[in-house]
């Protein structure tokens, strides 16, 4: 999601609202560039506030692009209440195997919602990600939170799995 959020930024996105259940990480998006951020576990209760959260934050509008990172159905939902006319979901993260994603189909077809699976990518695509980077268009390093010596590889996957304090861990084998 923050890799996404520095991209948008990079690319001259309007405006760029990230939402997340983990305080750190949406701390790290409004350090990296995020207009509005919302915590969704703490402060909405219901699809219509968070509706009314994005129409707030981005000037009364609904988006013209939602990206879901997470596989979480509610992230889902969200996104889809929260795209405008003719506008587009992307999702990025898959579900658990097994779990279908319920899309309302009403107001996919009556607002032309197009929704996008993304795996892979095409070599224009990678292309303009390595232009990104090499410009440092998208400060990458910004995600580093922790680099470990090979020593203390248990560390890092914990410090992974749990999610809490962390974005991207590097081992460092000769460190």
């Amino acid at each position: 999601g923050l890799l996404h959020l520095q991209a948008a930024c990079a690319l001259g996105a309007g405006r760029v609202l990230a939402t997340d259940i983990n305080d750190y990480r949406l701390k790290a998006a409004a350090d990296m560039g995020a207009d509005a951020v919302l915590n969704v576990a703490k402060e909405v209760k219901s699809l219509r506030e968070f509706s009314e959260w994005v129409l707030q934050a981005n000037g009364n509008r609904l988006v013209d692009l939602a990206i879901v990172c997470t596989g979480a159905l509610p992230a889902f939902n969200q996104a889809m209440k929260s795209v405008d006319r003719g506008g587009t979901v992307l999702c990025f993260a898959t579900t658990e195997p097994g779990q279908d994603i319920p899309v309302p189909m009403n107001e996919f077809w009556r607002n032309e919602i197009k929704l996008m699976p993304s795996y892979g990518n095409s070599p224009l695509d990678a292309a303009l990600a390595i232009e990104l980077i090499r410009a440092k268009r998208l400060p990458l390093e910004r995600m580093i939170t922790h680099r470990l010596p090979l020593a203390k590889i248990a560390l890092g996957f914990q410090l992974v799995a749990e999610a809490r304090d962390s974005i991207k861990v590097i081992i460092e084998p000769h460190g």
